[in-house]
């Protein structure tokens, strides 16, 4: 299924014809605001004389401290009059940064995000319930306006109240969600809770997004709802969710690149990668009117899958997200992403749906100790069960990371539910 055929199997020469002209038009925008402005002269930047994509690697990059230097409006590129809306970050590292649309970029946001759901399988027949958070965050507006782009009735739970999120369900055939893997564990096991077994109410599809998880997270959840759970990729400073989707090859997510360059680059020296290299993911926005931003850091790291899909689309893949330079761990040296954990303890069947990473420092060596909640019916409660159960996972843990974690068992329920992103690694060191 497609939304749009013709751009969704363009051919790459006209692709990048398009790119190109697109980039062209994004700089000259960019070129008109007062933070591009200076970046531009500083860096004797003449936007003419980029005529090709190869040039692109030649300006500057941008960073999450530039839009905050930036705030509250100096990237934008249109008179205020034509901004009909604006979202912001949680600004919880500092000032937030701010992301303003023309009606033009919410419509053709919309537009993609119904292109996205469709590759995946989604029709107008369908019912989506939205659990992600509206306002300020882009999460929830952005798959809300697409999911009405394509037809299907919307129900904008948003996060939280899971009595209620159920009732929706049962209610009105919920058969799409849009969720944080987080909650969506933590849902099922309220729905189990309930006398209710979660395939029983009759979900179809997840989409999964908003924070980092592995693979098994993923198997867990289609064995535990169901269901087929699809990785979604966006972050606010390109819109929101819909930059990159899965198709139902669920084999790496398409990164819509009539709306996006992309670069993989080495977060060390900023030098590209070639296709198939694992490394930091280099964005550039060319289809928005009213703030276009130019080779924006992501900090998330993933590669190009270079063979083509199946599928028949010709946009380029990315892997799942691995986890971001700025996520990394650094335990006694050792360079640890909790997404590795995660993949670890979401493989092992009397493991439940709720961790916690906790870093400490004792007689000045890094300690890493990782809270586990078990799963009940797997748990007999035999005092040599517990202790084999904990050998087993850290010594799966301390083979993948090389680093001896300190595992704890802790019983359904003891670790904070988590509704909204999850608060999965506390640090609790002090240099």
């Amino acid at each position: 299924m497609f939304w749009n055929k013709d751009i969704e199997t363009i051919g790459r020469k006209a692709l990048e014809d398009l790119q190109l002209k697109k980039l062209s038009k994004a700089l000259k925008d960019a070129a008109s605001t007062p933070f591009y402005n200076k970046v531009f002269k500083d860096n004797k930047v003449n936007v003419d004389r980029i005529t090709s994509l190869d040039h692109l690697k030649d300006l500057p990059l941008t960073s999450k401290a530039d839009l905050r230097l930036s705030y509250p409006d100096g990237m934008v590129a249109v008179p205020r009059r034509e901004i009909v809306r604006m979202h912001a970050s949680s600004g919880t590292t500092g000032k937030s940064t701010v992301i303003f649309y023309t009606a033009k970029d919410i419509a053709e946001w919309a537009d993609l995000i119904a292109r996205s759901m469709v590759a995946t399988g989604t029709t107008p027949d369908d019912v989506f319930q939205n659990m992600m958070g509206y306002g300020l965050f882009t999460g929830g507006l952005g798959l809300h306006y697409g999911a009405e782009r394509l037809g299907c009735m919307v129900i904008p739970s948003s996060s939280g109240n899971s009595l209620k999120q159920i009732q929706l369900m049962q209610d009105f055939k919920t058969s799409v969600i849009h969720i944080t893997p987080s909650y969506a564990l933590h849902l099922a096991e309220v729905v189990a809770g309930q006398g209710v077994r979660p395939p029983d109410l009759g979900v179809k599809k997840a989409y999964l997004g908003a924070e980092p998880y592995s693979e098994e997270t993923r198997n867990k959840l289609e064995e535990q709802w169901g269901l087929d759970a699809y990785n979604s990729y966006g972050l606010s400073e390109m819109n929101g969710p819909g930059v990159a989707f899965e198709c139902e090859k669920k084999s790496g997510m398409h990164l819509w690149e009539d709306f996006y360059l992309f670069e993989i680059i080495d977060p060390d020296t900023c030098e590209r990668l070639p296709d198939g290299e694992e490394g930091e993911l280099v964005i550039t926005h060319i289809n928005r009117e009213a703030m276009p931003i130019i080779r924006y850091r992501t900090r998330d790291l993933t590669r190009v899958i270079p063979e083509p899909c199946p599928c028949g689309r010709t946009h380029r893949r990315i892997e799942r997200i691995k986890g971001r330079t700025d996520d990394m761990l650094i335990v006694g040296g050792v360079n640890v992403f909790p997404s590795q954990i995660e993949s670890v303890l979401m493989k092992v069947p009397e493991v439940g749906n709720n961790y916690q990473i906790v870093l400490d420092r004792h007689e000045n060596l890094d300690r890493l100790h990782v809270r586990v909640e078990l799963y009940s019916k797997m748990f007999s409660g035999d005092m040599k069960e517990l202790n084999r159960l904990k050998e087993r996972l850290s010594e799966e843990l301390r083979a993948l990371i090389t680093v001896n974690p300190r595992i704890e068992l802790l019983e359904p329920g003891s670790l904070p539910p988590s509704t909204g992103k999850a608060v999965r690694v506390i640090d609790n060191r002090k240099i």
